[in-house]
């Protein structure tokens, strides 16, 4: 700021109107008695302009110049009878000797003044400029809620000798160009799985940074980042080494929802799983696309039982718009969904027990694969008209069919490729029941028993081998013959687990313990989308796991989890996992 250049009858501007203040204060209280009088003159001038100004209200600075000539006048009695000190002494009387400073006082309501408006208008400028109060946050944070986990992991696999060493990896295949199942073209073998080697103390990692925001009161929004090894669904777990190349992240979540009433709720994009669900059927890492409603409400105004549903609209795939891309008939619009719907309860029937318990329906359509026409590949055909019927992402499990019927060339037909793709063999509608019960066995033990059971009520075996016209390739019990007789397969799955201790290791020294029993069949689900980790994911398999947990420190555990599992149908597959894990979340 320039004084210099204000005009002489200007008020000063309230941040030199303060400095002046504190100065005629200062000077006030910290003048030295012999100085007082010849400070008088100035010191009555000071105030006085403070009180032009309007610096210094009125009263307060008549107060203040009534304390200044009484000083004044007290400086000079003392000088007048300085001489009479031993006088003063004998009688009582006190006398300043040279040096002292005597400190005036301020009247009590003169400084709360003082205090008061500079309070005010400090917060006042704060408020029109936008400064955080004191102890006080901006508006816009409050809104902002920021979350993650982190888990280090050492991971071990180890497999039976005695596992078939024919494994085929058929996602491999659907990936690529397809494998050529003319022995006169092609006499490598397909791409296969490792069955026999052990994979000790694999180091894998886990990040999760998501952001949420409460845009109104009814509307909010979410955006998540994760890592990942590769794009697929059901994992976000990054291994580590690779030449300690950066790792990948990937969005994991982006979605927007809104209440239009306090008992319902609507989300659209890409979030987590709106259904209640074990990892039996869905992974816990699984996030979906599409839209979603979810409902929660009392039931008849009870405080004990509440009723609460979920309908949802997922599209799993859609057909690529420039497929086949060097034909001028393109492939039919052949969308893949997954519809579902869910409705359950929750009972607290007394302070130490509460029973939870759902229903749900899921229709997976367009998912299975169909034959397609004579395909024309020799003659320079890109595809077949029914590729895009081979999943988009496999784990392992499943019955699969060959899907394309290709066209031998009249001129050499026994040396001509058969590049084959693969697709699912059943349909899939599911029927899925959830039960959960949560119990106090003591002060200090909770307990919470769980039971998922599902039943795929598309499955129909015959039907299977006549979808795939006698193309079926795995699953077999007697050989490997290709015959309705042969194939084994089933759909109905089912999972126990009981947990004891803390459900939620959240506070140091809380403590889990955990052991479970799971049987999926090969056709009772969608191998695709369910938990990557007991007998490293998909269907057809059954066995047991059992685990801890100890929390060491506030949202932060270690927790120690073996599961040995192996095939129902087929050629022998057990895998044992285990996983050694530090989490911690916040």
């Amino acid at each position: 700021m320039n004084i210099r250049n204000r005009t002489p009858n200007a008020i000063p501007p309230r941040p030199l109107r303060r400095a002046l203040l504190c100065c005629a204060v200062l000077l006030a209280m910290g003048a030295p008695a012999g100085a007082m009088a010849a400070e008088e003159t100035t010191m009555v001038k000071l105030i006085r302009g403070l009180i032009a100004s309007g610096a210094l209200r009125a009263e307060d600075g008549q107060a203040l110049l009534l304390q200044a000539q009484a000083e004044a006048a007290e400086a000079s009695s003392a000088r007048t009878t300085a001489s009479a000190a031993p006088a003063a002494a004998s009688t009582g009387g006190v006398a300043l000797e040279p040096g002292d400073v005597r400190v005036p006082y301020i009247p009590q309501h003169v400084r709360d003044g003082i205090r008061d408006e500079v309070r005010t208008e400090v917060l006042t400028q704060a408020q029109q400029e936008g400064w955080a109060a004191p102890h006080e946050v901006a508006d816009w944070t409050k809104r902002i809620k920021v979350s993650g986990d982190m888990r280090v992991r050492s991971e071990s696999r180890f497999y039976s000798d005695s596992n078939s060493d024919i494994e085929i990896d058929w996602a491999a295949i659907n990936n690529g160009s397809g494998y050529d199942t003319n022995p006169n073209t092609n006499l490598g073998l397909p791409p296969l799985r490792n069955t026999r080697q052990d994979r000790r103390n694999l180091w894998r990692i886990r990040a999760r940074l998501g952001v949420e925001a409460d845009i109104s009161e009814n509307t909010r929004a979410g955006v998540r980042l994760a890592s990942g090894s590769n794009s697929g669904p059901v994992s976000t777990t990054e291994q580590l080494g690779g030449g300690l190349e950066k790792k990948d992240l990937w969005l994991d979540q982006a979605w927007l929802s809104y209440a239009p009433t306090y008992w319902a709720t609507i989300r659209g994009g890409r979030f987590g799983n709106p259904f209640w669900s074990s990892d039996t059927l869905f992974s816990t890492d699984l996030n979906v696309d599409g839209l979603a409603a979810n409902f929660v409400t009392p039931w008849l105004n009870s405080g004990s039982l509440s009723v609460f549903g979920t309908l949802a609209v997922v599209p799993l795939e859609y057909t690529s718009d420039n497929s086949p891309s060097q034909s001028q008939v393109k492939t039919p619009n052949e969308n893949k969904w997954l519809s579902g719907a869910q409705v359950g309860a929750d009972w607290r029937f007394n302070e130490q027990n509460t029973l939870r318990a759902a229903v749900a329906y899921y229709d997976y359509k367009n998912v299975s694969g169909k034959v397609s026409s004579p395909c024309l590949l020799y003659a320079g055909a890109a595809g077949c008209d029914t590729d895009w019927s081979r999943p988009a992402f496999m784990q392992k499990g499943n019955t699969l069919m060959l899907i394309r019927d290709i066209a031998l060339n009249p001129l050499d037909p026994a040396n001509t490729p058969t590049p084959q793709y693969v697709g699912l063999a059943s349909p899939f509608r599911l029927a899925d029941v959830n039960l959960r019960w949560d119990t106090a066995l003591s002060y200090t033990l909770n307990m919470r028993l769980e039971a998922d059971y599902i039943r795929n009520l598309a499955y129909d075996r015959n039907a299977m081998f006549a979808r795939a016209n006698g193309g079926i390739v795995n699953n077999f019990g007697n050989g490997g013959a290709t015959t309705a007789d042969t194939f084994r397969s089933g759909d109905t799955a089912w999972m126990l687990q009981a947990t004891f201790g803390a459900v939620d290791l959240k506070q140091k020294g809380q403590w889990q313990a955990l052991l479970g029993y799971k049987r999926i069949e090969p056709d009772a689900l969608p191998d695709a989308y369910n938990d990557p980790n007991f007998h490293l994911g998909g269907t057809n398999a059954r066995g047991y796991y059992v685990g801890g947990a100890y929390a060491f420190d506030q949202r932060s555990w270690i927790s120690g989890k073996w599961m040995a599992a192996k095939e129902v149908f087929g050629p022998p597959l057990a895998i044992d996992v285990f996983q050694l894990e530090f989490n911690t979340g916040f």
